[in-house]
């Protein structure tokens, strides 16, 4: 017979940590990551650390270039309206971009997500959205962490970051060096807030404009959620054309701090940007938010990206090169200022 006064064995399941979902999701996950693989990828999902080979024929002096970083509050949005898959792409995309911009060709990427409790299918629809990014990307989705935080996050949350490694010819590094006053600034549209500026929006959206997601809003003709899920584009095709051209000094993904704080990020001592306002198309969800809030133009400017998510500084001799190029390519783009001298700050006219 049994001894009832023994005490009961406590479980890990016990402390809110499922470990057969966790085991689930992961084979979920092997599955989507070796959609992504190429010739360069040693092993497979589940190692200690993955591995990764640098083809040296590729690249006769490789530097490597590096980057981390999170989706951040649009997340809660995403918890709201039940879309996961298309967070995954935001994280990737942001990250590729990030490197991009010093003319880095992406090679692998690693993520992390945690929650209180692992949904296979949630963690599914996320990675199905980063494994999709990463193989339009040619970037390898080669590892990573899932974490089970009972107690930590709230029952629906999570939260998603990721790491990028690329690659690149030391002598094809694109530093913004070489920038110069005279050389022309063109923009590039994004896609809406892309992954930055969602602590502003949200308060403007749920709290002072009183909106749901599900719920269509005139003035920028879609409903309120839709709008602020838009994916953050990628633009590494059209990054890797501009380089293996030789069109651009520099480049700057205009991501949190806007304009005002990225551009000075490539711009050498002695040059400062000018940047015209009006010189693109605005999207309406940002001259609404301006309108809800009544933000002023600065605050909008360091804010959000207002419409353009990647700035290249073209030399003035090669403006023509980079049009026609861009023409051909079908790539809209807007100049939007040029290079002058300066303290390596951002004027507005």
């Amino acid at each position: 017979m049994a001894d009832k006064s023994a005490p009961k064995s406590v479980t890990y399941a016990d402390a809110g940590v499922d470990i057969s979902s966790g085991d689930r999701a992961k084979e979920r996950i092997k599955y989507l990551a070796q959609k992504t693989f190429n010739r360069n990828v040693l092993g497979g999902i589940g190692g200690f650390g993955a591995l990764f080979r640098l083809d040296l024929q590729r690249w006769k002096t490789p530097i490597l270039v590096s980057s981390a970083d999170g989706v951040g509050t649009k997340l809660k949005i995403a918890f709201e309206m039940g879309v996961h898959h298309t967070v995954g792409a935001d994280l990737v995309n942001h990250c590729v971009n990030d490197i991009a911009v010093q003319g880095a060709t992406p090679l692998f990427f690693l993520d992390y997500l945690a929650s209180g409790r692992l949904d296979p299918e949630v963690t599914e629809a996320v990675i199905t959205g980063m494994a999709e990014a990463c193989k339009a990307n040619a970037c390898a989705l080669i590892g990573g962490e899932t974490a089970q935080m009972p107690g930590f996050y709230t029952d629906g949350e999570y939260d998603l970051a990721g790491f990028i490694v690329g690659a690149v010819d030391r002598e094809k590094m694109v530093t913004g060096a070489g920038i110069k006053p005279g050389d022309v600034l063109i923009g590039l549209p994004s896609t809406g807030l892309h992954t930055n500026g969602y602590s502003l929006a949200r308060k403007l959206f749920f709290e002072v404009a009183g909106y749901k997601p599900s719920q269509y809003v005139s003035a920028i003709k879609e409903k309120a959620g839709n709008a602020l899920m838009k994916t953050h584009r990628s633009y590494l095709h059209v990054i890797q054309k501009l380089v293996a051209a030789g069109l651009t000094a520099g480049m700057a993904h205009i991501t949190g701090g806007g304009i005002t704080e990225n551009l000075p990020r490539i711009l050498p001592k002695g040059a400062g940007a000018q940047i015209e306002i009006g010189s693109w198309p605005v999207l309406p969800i940002f001259e609404h938010l301006r309108t809800l809030g009544q933000v002023s133009e600065e605050e909008m400017m360091r804010t959000f990206n207002m419409g353009i998510g990647l700035i290249a500084a073209i030399p003035a001799a090669k403006f023509t090169r980079t049009k026609s190029l861009l023409d051909r390519a079908e790539e809209k783009f807007f100049v939007i200022g040029r290079v002058v001298k300066g303290d390596r700050k951002v004027q507005y006219t």
